[in-house]
């Protein structure tokens, strides 16, 4: 009998996978890409919320357990995907200054901001104000981690490319079986895909739709991560990637007039030169009403299990997530009350026996 059924291989799933072959857990991922959040995404990994100037919650936990763990991947693929760059926040006005002093010196956004203001001139940026520099930053290309990690699994026949199909799902005892195979666990990490799903889909996954562009701008001579309304991302070969937009009532993956409008506009807003679309996508993030993960077992089924809602900072939180529910499923420790999904039973009249 195969212990886990991992349904999705985004970020969280192939998280979930890796934990399972670090502990010599058997498992299959089925995929059959539908959504593509973790693969579009911006792949930033960046401790502070930098329009408050506020911590994301659980920052240091995620970047100790998340860095060294993809670090791990990264040796074992022999590919590299994760790279260490610096995010400057420009500041608009003496306020904003101020404003960056005062949250550096919160013992918890200490680590994370530098306390002097970087006044460097970048060719095609204004800077008057000068920038704010986060530390303990950078950026996984996801397409890249997601498809060589895909590439693995199917080398050692772990891996389906189909749709899963939930009625094909027959109860046993104490196991389930999927196309006659008998697993212990299934593991719905399905992102926004997640709405499909007729035993998770009570929960509050509410779906923000994201739009980034690639562009070609020779001259803009940047080598940090520059961030204001917008972030620009130096990719290499004069290639940036910038995003992204916040929309949400669109829940699907097409690119739209709209959301290439707004990034020209924030973009033009920010830089001074020249620059030629090369890519316009799009994705749904999976994120939550109270800004919170979904992870937990089902109330009735109980080797059914959740990894979900991971937003906008999937490379930071989809490796520690994975780690709870693993170690909850395999060892009882209890998850986080903020992340468990038995924080909506009351909302949903769900008893647990």
């Amino acid at each position: 009998m195969i212990d886990y059924l991992i349904v999705g291989a985004g970020i969280a799933g192939l998280s979930f996978a890796e934990l399972s072959l670090q502990n010599d857990k058997s498992f299959k991922v089925i995929e059959n890409y539908s959504t593509n959040a973790s693969r579009i995404a911006g792949g930033l990994y960046n401790p502070v919320i930098l329009k408050r100037f506020s911590e994301v919650w659980k920052a240091k936990e995620q970047l100790e357990f998340a860095l060294p763990f993809l670090q791990c991947i990264e040796s074992k693929l022999n590919v590299k995907f994760d790279y260490k760059i610096p995010i400057y926040r420009k500041f608009a006005s003496i306020e904003e200054q101020n404003n960056w002093f005062q949250a550096a010196d919160k013992p918890n956004l200490g680590p994370f901001l530098s306390t002097k203001i970087i006044h460097r001139q970048y060719q095609s940026i204004s800077s008057q104000f000068g920038f704010g520099e986060v530390l303990q930053t950078g950026y996984v290309e996801i397409a890249t981690l997601v498809d060589h990690y895909i590439n693995f699994l199917k080398g050692s026949d772990l891996f389906f490319n189909e749709t899963f199909d939930y009625n094909a799902i027959v109860f046993k005892d104490n196991y389930i079986e999927y196309k006659g195979i008998a697993f212990k666990n299934i593991v719905f990490a399905e992102g926004f895909g997640l709405k499909n799903n007729p035993f998770f889909n009570y929960l509050p996954l509410d779906g923000t739709k994201g739009e980034l562009l690639i562009i070609k701008a020779p001259d803009l001579n940047l080598d940090v991560v520059l961030k204001s309304s917008i972030f620009i991302l130096p990719i290499g070969n004069d290639m940036f990637k910038v995003g992204a937009t916040y929309n949400w009532t669109d829940k699907d993956d097409f690119p739209t007039e709209e959301g290439k409008n707004e990034l020209i506009s924030n973009l033009r807003e920010l830089i001074d030169c020249d620059f030629q679309i090369v890519k316009h996508f799009a994705g749904v993030r999976p994120t939550v009403k109270d800004r919170r993960p979904l992870v937990g077992t089902h109330h009735i089924y109980k080797n059914f299990h959740i990894l979900n809602g991971l937003g906008t900072r999937g490379v930071m939180l989809g490796p520690w997530l994975a780690k709870a529910l693993f170690e909850n499923v395999e060892n009882g420790i209890s998850l986080d009350s903020n992340i468990d999904i038995k924080r909506f039973d009351k909302r949903n009249n769900i008893c647990r026996g």
